[in-house]
């Protein structure tokens, strides 16, 4: 299992907020009742560099909402090849992002119409952006005993319900899924079990869970309930972002279960 950093962006700065309260789509931001858990002035190559530093690979940086693509475009120039670029993703910028340095592009509601998923669309993006390179971003709301993914800043719920068909055929065009569990998300009280042993269960390939981590505990559970197929990314609870969990911490937590991970020589930073 590894741990995948993020750099949350919004209005041009980095931010950790309650995800549910962000409103709005990637067309444009309308109504917002955002509760922000942290805000910087610290740039996002600062923790692109960071990141960097600590040989920490496979984090994203999610852009929430419009007008925050050079701050994006800035992180992913400072950590080449070592981070994801989501929010706002399609056939058309896709290219841009993966130029400026990003490993991968997430995305999600691009792929979605009327709630459902176009297929069509997804052949679009695939030859537009390798398989390889593709992370598809499957974030949802608990509504019964389904998880139902929700797109347009997880305001909008679809009539796609996770499921091992689901994630079998969506394998098929992606690298690995990236899924948010939009209820808990930066609230800091305690992770979705029941979410997490789904995505173990159901996903063929890598999924990164996110959503409600508190402390290297709830690591140890992701771990656990995931079998080592779900890897995990936290952002309020570290204290980079003003919470409690120290970051070295969980580096430390993250080197003893994948020993390859090294400091990297200054020269080659």
């Amino acid at each position: 299992m590894r741990f995948r950093p993020c750099i949350d962006i919004h209005g041009g700065k980095v931010k950790q907020i309650v995800g549910a309260t962000l409103t709005g789509s990637d067309d444009g931001v309308a109504g917002e009742s955002l509760i922000t858990n942290f805000e910087t002035e610290a740039s996002p190559a600062h923790f692109a560099m960071l990141y960097k530093q600590e040989n920490l690979t496979g984090g994203h940086v999610i852009m929430l909402g419009p007008g925050n693509s050079d701050a994006a475009l800035s992180a992913l120039s400072a950590y080449p090849g070592g981070m994801h670029a989501g929010g706002g993703i399609n056939p058309g910028n896709a290219r841009k992002f993966l130029d400026a340095g990003a490993s991968h592009v997430i995305v999600t509601s691009y792929v979605f119409g009327d709630g459902l998923i176009r297929w069509e669309r997804l052949d679009e993006l695939l030859a537009a952006v390798p398989k390889k390179r593709l992370v598809l971003d499957l974030s949802c709301r608990r509504v019964g005993g389904d998880y139902v993914v929700a797109t347009d800043r997880w305001q909008r719920l679809t009539k796609e319900r996770l499921s091992a068909p689901l994630f079998g055929r969506l394998s098929e065009y992606c690298d690995e899924f990236l899924v948010h569990a939009a209820d808990i998300e930066g609230l800091k009280r305690g992770v979705d079990e029941h979410l997490i042993s789904l995505l173990a269960d159901a996903s063929p390939i890598t999924t990164v869970y996110a959503g409600g981590v508190r402390d290297l505990g709830d690591l140890d559970l992701i771990e656990r309930l995931g079998g080592g197929r779900v890897d995990a990314t936290a952002g309020s609870s570290l204290d980079l972002f003003g919470g409690a969990l120290p970051f070295a911490d969980v580096v430390k937590w993250h080197r003893a279960r994948n020993p390859q991970t090294r400091d990297i020589p200054a020269g080659d930073r």
